[in-house]
């Protein structure tokens, strides 16, 4: 029965691979490709690249749907042929019925986190610098203006708590992409005694971890606001962290990235990046997590309500899974913007469409068993 069921699902589910992601091809890159080949004078060679390498993230796209097509169509269709009634009074229940789909949910759950993490991110940067060479279009691999970090200290406050406390700004109006330029450094780190250190350039000295600073003045503040002493210098090396540096550094779109590098560079937005973009990073970060498992989500639902419908064709399946991923897709942005918000965690807002799912599913099942 298991060999019989998962040879049924295989099929339809490599009919939902090829045409799901042929639509989300044509649909997101297909047709702006079109437009620069006649517009821009995009090489055709160029465009097919590109094309090939976008391939894989429309194929991981696809691989949950065709899940939820493949177990949609399958069961409705032993159901209304009378099989699933014929297992029935053999004595197989429901849910053992759904065991294969089941497994096969697993699978793809499976290859879809490796093809997420492996294979999309680097093709789809890829991607990105083809396009734009072509174009002529590609930007520094770096921020070139208003470089801003923040260094900030365990302290307790009056009544004993722990608190954060700014303990150095560093903020740089320019950078060349080998030194920052325009530099205006705020200490607070030493008790009673504050430092101004501006310079019009420094640079970072790998060799001996430290910052490398040309032609500046540092002023020191006494605890009453008054100028303690003033120093002038051509140049100065100071002891502060490398992090305005990788701020500097021009990172990856959130689709380029994998789990791995998104958690690198959540570390370096936390030194100095603004809490908007810190939030909407770990809301990426866990649906990166939650997207694979919505296999699992899609193929019970789709097992379970093909179970209970009867005489269906495969346009009235068809119409269905387009309806079911729409409403997943639909709550995917309404619970992810929620979270970046901040009106829930991160790790709800990436996982309420996953759990109204398996809700849905339980439903279903239960309801399929009587």
């Amino acid at each position: 029965m298991d060999r019989y069921l998962l040879t049924e699902l295989i099929l339809p589910f490599l009919f939902g691979v090829g045409v799901f992601s042929s639509l989300g091809v044509s649909i997101g890159i297909l047709f702006d490709l079109i437009r620069r080949v006649t517009e821009s004078g995009l090489p055709l060679s160029i465009a097919l690249r590109v094309l090939l390498l976008q391939l894989p993230q429309f194929v991981a796209y696809s691989l949950p749907t065709s899940t939820l097509l493949a177990t949609l169509m399958t069961y409705s269709r032993l159901s209304s042929d009378s099989e699933l009634t014929a297992l029935k009074a053999c004595g197989v229940s429901v849910y053992r019925m759904i065991v294969p789909a089941l497994a096969l949910c697993i699978l793809v759950t499976g290859l879809t986190f490796a093809f997420n993490e492996s294979v999309v991110p680097a093709a789809n940067y890829q991607a990105t610098v083809t396009l734009a060479q072509a174009l002529n279009r590609e930007e520094p691999s770096f921020r070139e203006r208003n470089i801003l970090y923040q260094e900030f200290r365990e302290a307790r406050d009056e009544d004993g708590n722990r608190e954060d406390m700014l303990s150095r700004l560093f903020y740089a109006k320019r950078f060349d992409g080998r030194q920052m330029l325009g530099l205006t450094i705020l200490d607070f780190s030493q008790e009673g005694l504050d430092q101004i250190v501006s310079a019009k350039s420094a640079v970072w000295n790998s060799d001996q971890n430290t910052w490398d600073f040309s032609d500046g003045t540092i002023y020191v503040v006494s605890a009453d606001g008054s100028f303690r002493n003033i120093v002038k210098f051509e140049q100065q090396q100071l002891q502060l962290p490398r992090a305005p540096l990788d701020l500097a550094s021009r990172r990856r779109d959130y689709d380029e990235m994998n789990i791995a590098q998104s958690l690198e560079y959540l570390n370096v937005l936390r030194q100095g990046g603004g809490s908007d973009r810190i939030q909407k990073l770990k809301v990426r970060i866990h649906q990166k997590v939650a997207l694979p498992f919505v296999c699992i989500s899609f193929g019970l639902v789709g097992a379970a309500l093909g179970a209970r419908l009867q005489r269906t064709g495969r346009a009235t399946g068809f119409a269905i899974t387009i309806v079911m991923i729409f409403t997943y897709y639909l709550l995917v942005i309404v619970s992810g913007s929620i979270a970046q918000l901040g009106y829930i965690p991160p790790v709800l807002g990436a996982w309420i469409p996953n759990l109204f799912g398996l809700t849905a599913a339980g439903w279903l099942l239960i309801g399929s068993s009587k």
